[in-house]
């Protein structure tokens, strides 16, 4: 049986390359996300040395604490481990049930799919939600594709035994349409990290997330 989510389950996710700071950035955008409302961050910095990584997480996660927030690293358990972060979110090729056992039964386990037929195999013993994308054309993958639209991801919704969540060109204005094809929430990244102020763009996410909720 699949963890619950974060809640609300805005996801936003880290990538230094966009920020104006760099990686120094990373803490200082965590933390205004938090204070915006955002609930869960996952560190996506795979190209930094294991040791950079470990620090950065680190400091999410501290940061993380004042506000019952959850930190998930993207790429390896190991690292999540060693960063005390409270889970993991793995590639479409990586080994959740190792992941699982690595981490253990209270882990926090993603994975990414790109089409119905991954998300259909996906275990929900040892994976608790998956990301889906790109839902649409995405500023920060261009020709990473082709978009899934609507209908494809209500598509890997349909066929998924955990909570979806879509990826990619993801704004205030879609929020609606990614819920109503049955989303449990939305993931972020290029729109927060190329913002000079996170809030502006996290607090209107979140609203449209309560209004599509009827909340």
């Amino acid at each position: 049986m699949s963890r619950p989510l974060p809640q609300p389950a805005l996801l936003v996710i880290t990538d230094r390359h966009q920020l104006a700071g760099g990686a120094a950035a990373i803490g200082e955008v965590a933390g205004a996300a938090f204070a915006a409302g955002c609930r869960w961050i996952s560190l996506r910095e795979k190209d930094l040395p294991v040791d950079e990584q470990v620090t950065l997480a680190r400091d999410l996660v501290r940061r993380a604490a004042a506000f019952g927030a959850t930190v998930t690293v993207h790429g390896a358990a190991d690292i999540a481990l060693m960063a005390g972060a409270h889970g993991v979110h793995l590639p479409e090729t990586g080994d959740s049930a190792a992941a699982r056992q690595l981490l253990g039964p209270d882990a926090l386990i993603g994975q990414s799919v790109h089409a119905p037929a991954q998300a259909a195999l996906i275990d929900p013993a040892d994976v608790d939600y998956i990301i889906a994308g790109p839902v649409f054309p995405t500023a920060s993958k261009p020709g990473y594709g082709p978009a899934l639209g609507a209908a494809g991801l209500a598509a890997i919704v349909g066929v998924s035994q955990v909570p979806v969540l879509p990826i990619g060109g993801v704004e205030e204005e879609s929020v609606a349409a990614c819920l109503a094809a049955g989303a449990s929430g939305v993931a972020v990244m290029g729109a927060v990290m190329r913002s000079p102020a996170p809030e502006t763009v996290i607090a209107p996410l979140l609203a449209r997330m309560q209004v599509a909720r009827g909340l």
